[in-house]
């Protein structure tokens, strides 16, 4: 589906209002150290981790759509990002699960889990 391409496309500008524009107004993110329950929060926890990782390449792989229907959607996939932490190289990896919703024939993300690959 086009809305995570567009959501992983915002997320790689490193500016929030892109990633906004896809964000439903109830957004809840589960990250593996914070929930964020408002678009504040969620703005604040994405601005911290783009000031640690410069210049962040983030991607979405492997990923499964569960369940595509007329009004929700949720994918799982691995996500990946690289970049530069204190001016050397970083790359890790882990899992993600996303819920988007359709409002006004517009697909929005209401869901985020963000957690380590399982050991």
């Amino acid at each position: 589906m086009d809305v995570l391409n567009n959501y992983i496309k915002g997320t790689n500008t490193h500016n929030f209002e892109e990633v906004r524009k896809i964000l439903h107004p109830n957004a809840v993110y589960f990250f593996s150290d914070k929930s964020c329950t408002n678009h504040e929060e969620i703005q604040a926890y994405f601005e911290a981790a783009w000031s640690i990782v410069k210049n962040e390449n983030y991607e979405a792989q492997d990923v499964q759509w569960l369940f595509q229907g007329s009004n929700s959607a949720t994918c799982t996939y691995t996500y990946f990002y690289e970049g530069f932490i204190n001016e050397k190289y970083s790359q890790g990896y882990g899992r993600a699960t996303n819920v988007f919703v359709k409002e006004s024939d517009e697909w929005l993300l209401i869901h985020e889990h963000l957690s380590p690959l399982p050991k």
